[in-house]
Parts: C-alpha cells; structure tokens; sequence
C-alpha cells in the first residue's frame, strides 16, 4: 500500500496568480509621478508622454475587443429580437440617465456658484483652438455618417468605437443568420479573441511606466497653485460625482436589483484604479466586459450595453459640461439665464453622446457647446484647462460607474443576469481572478 502510494505522481502546484503585484506597481508608479512633478518639473514635463503611450497603447485594443465582445455575444443568439430588446432598453436607459446628470450638473451649479468671485484673465487663442476641434466631427448629419467606415476592416483600424460597434452588428447578425454555417466562424472569431486578450494583458503590465509618466507631467504643468485657485470648483465637481453614483445610481441599483452600491464599487477597485493612474475609462473596458460576465450577466447583454455605453452614457461628462459652463459664466461675472441654461442643456444632451470618454473629450465637447450657446464666454474656457486633466478622473470614474450599473439594470430588466451568482460575486464568495495566461478565470 506504502509502495503504491509513493508510485502517485505529485500533485502539480497551481500557478500563482501574480496580477496583484500589477496594481501595487501602479501605485508606486503614481506616487513616484507626484514626487518627480514636484521636486523635478522638467523632468515631470519630459515623462509626460509615457501616460500618453500607455493610453495610446490601450486605444490600439480597444476596437478589437468591443468587435469579438459584440460578434460572439449576438451570434451565440438565436433570436435577433432578444438583442434588439437589450439595444432598446440600453438606449432610453442612456437618454434618461445622461439627461438627468446634465440637469444635476446644472442644479449644483446654481446651487454653489463656485466661479462668483474669480478673477481670471481669459486665454482668446486657446478657447478658439478647442472650439475649432470639438467641431472638427461636424454637425449631427456628418456625425451619422461617420459611423459608416469606408471598410470593414477600416472599422478595426480607424479608432472609432462607432465604427467598430456597427461593423460588428453587423457581422454578429449575419452569423446569427447563416446558423450552423456560421459556427466556424465564430469559432475563429473567438481565438481571434483569445489572443486580442492574451496581447491586452501584456500591454497592461506597462501601466505603472504609463501612470508615472502621467502623473508627473499633470503634477509639473499644474502645480499647486492651479489646484488651489479653482478649489472649490473641483471639489464641488468632484462631491457631485459622488453624490450622483452613491445616491442616484445606488438609489436606482437598489430598487431595481437589491444590489449594493458600495458592493460593486469594491468588486471594481482595481479598475478605479486604472482609471485614476489614466484619467480615461478606455484602459479598464476589457476588465469591464469580464467582471460584468464573471457576474453572471450574458455575454450578449455585455456585448451590447457595455461598448454601447462607453460612446452614449458619459454621465459624468454630462455632469461636467453644464456645471463647467456656469462656473465659466459665474467667473466672467455674467451668469446664464435660465433660458440659456435650459437651451445649453439640450444641446449638450446631444453633444455628450458624441463625446467618447477619452481624456480632454470633455473639455472640447464644453468649448463647442459655449460657443454654440454662449460665444462671448468661450475664452474662458481656459480658466478650468489647468485642472481638466485632475476632473478628467472623476469624469472617467463616473462614467465606468455608469455603465457597470447599467447593465446590471438592463441584465435584470432583460432577465439576462443570474442574480444568485451576482449576489455571491459582489460578497466576495466567487472571487475574480486572473489565470496565468492573464485571461479571466471563471469559477
């Protein structure tokens, strides 16, 4: 018995999963990224462009991504109406939830008025400068026909995320109806998606080079000083991003699935983190998308609201852009009447669609939308270009905040979510984990 027992084979030891080492990088990275700004601003000037290829870096894998998600989510559907259930839902979910962020945006800034007061000299060339790019993308006619690329392949390479959303409908559709015919296909399309994450989690592991150089280059051309004269305008920002994702979307979470917020925030710590190292929700997409079905949402559900989400439920740059607008017109000392609120409000509730979340997106979309409304306040626009990039986090964090909840919402309203799984995921029973091909490990 002895004999035999020493003839078993040993047990192998399961690979040790080392992505926790990535995050605490991270941190040193930002940290390092303070020190040199501050002590070394021509240093922190000179690394800048290391945030800058990072995010870059994370742009080239976007389209790839949100093109397997899309295709192998509706071509593993049979029924063409349960997609188009989900894209319906997700879209008056948008519509509303945006909206309603841009008019808290604007309560909050009547409410505080945190530009009374601030005497600014206002940069003309600048504000023109980043008019004349928020309407590069033309008016709403051109902005439908962009999302038509010249190619399918095109719709890879370009950097849309439109075009890639569109391209991939359409081949999920036309997998979807060929049937069987269509499985080698999807097939190819999900190694293809193997190796897109497989090249993802490489790039990941340059995030702490990429934070560093980010953080540094914001803190040397910033500085203090910056921080502290338009104070009250940030942390007013700031306190409605978190009063609109722990009150308004955890109200609503509530109701709706009997999730916790504060749950899911710390089931998605490490993306917030991503997202504070970047100022963009683009580097935590892919994360996202696993989380989400790691939860126990479908994979069609995920392919749909999520990427969907990112171009059409900025609700956090939909907060900014109004309540920028008034701190503008309060530090001109010429405030907005409430029919020009109420006009910038609707405009914006188009022009956020179109602003991707993407850092400075926000602050274009907002020269657009004054010298659309408001031309005369449009050079002051560069009073609030000196701390964007510190509200370009809350922005991204409120938007990624924004899509988790929702397709938590439009998993439940679509009966598309395991809500047992959900609820053991977001108590910490079924851990996320990555394997050590750096691939989500379901369990």
């Amino acid at each position: 018995m002895a004999t035999d027992i020493e003839q078993l084979p040993p047990t192998p030891k399961p690979k040790r999963n080392r992505s926790h080492w990535l995050y605490l990088m991270v941190i040193v990275g930002v940290v390092a990224g303070v020190i040199v700004g501050l002590a070394a601003p021509e240093v922190g000037k000179d690394v800048a462009f290391l945030g800058t290829m990072f995010v870059n870096l994370i742009k080239m894998m976007i389209a790839p991504v949100i093109f397997c998600t899309i295709v192998i989510g509706i071509g593993s559907v049979r029924k063409a109406a349960t997609v188009g259930k989900v894209g319906g839902l997700a879209f008056v979910y948008f519509l509303a939830m945006s909206t309603a962020a841009l008019g808290i945006g604007l309560i909050v800034g009547n409410l505080l008025k945190p530009g009374t007061g601030l005497d600014f000299t206002p940069d003309a060339a600048k504000g023109a400068e980043l008019a004349d790019k928020a309407h590069e993308a033309g008016d709403t006619i051109d902005f439908l026909q962009g999302i038509i690329p010249d190619t399918l392949v095109s719709a890879l390479t370009s950097g849309k995320v439109l075009q890639a959303l569109f391209v991939a409908l359409l081949v999920g559709f036309a997998i979807q109806a060929l049937g069987k015919d269509g499985e080698p296909i999807l097939t190819a399309v999900s190694y293809f998606q193997k190796l897109v994450f497989k090249v993802l989690s490489m790039v990941l592991w340059t995030a702490p080079i990429g934070a560093f150089g980010a953080i540094a280059g914001v803190v040397a051309q910033t500085g203090w000083s910056a921080v502290r004269e338009l104070f009250v305008f940030v942390l007013a920002f700031y306190a409605t991003c978190i009063l609109f994702v722990f009150v308004i979307l955890g109200l609503v979470l509530r109701l709706v699935t009997g999730f916790s917020i504060f749950r899911l925030a710390r089931y998605l710590a490490r993306e917030y983190l991503l997202i504070v190292a970047t100022s963009s929700s683009e580097p935590a997409l892919p994360s996202l998308i696993a989380k989400m079905e790691h939860m126990g949402v479908s994979t069609p559900t995920v392919g749909i609201v999520v990427p969907t989400g990112y171009s059409f439920n900025l609700d956090g740059t939909a907060i900014y852009l109004t309540m920028a607008s008034l701190f503008i017109a309060d530090a001109a000392g010429d405030p907005m009447s409430l029919g020009e609120q109420l006009g910038l409000l609707a405009f914006m509730i188009i022009a956020s669609k179109g602003a991707a979340g993407v850092t400075g997106a926000g602050l274009a979309t907002l020269a657009g939308g004054l010298q659309a409304h408001r031309p005369d306040l449009l050079d002051g626009v560069a009073v609030v270009v000196g701390v964007d990039r510190f509200m370009s986090e809350a922005r991204a964090l409120t938007n990624f905040s924004g899509n988790a909840v929702g397709t938590l919402l439009i998993g439940t309203w679509t009966k598309t979510i395991d809500r047992d799984r959900a609820d053991r995921v977001l108590r910490g029973e079924i851990p996320f984990e990555l394997d050590a091909a750096g691939e989500p490990a379901h369990a």
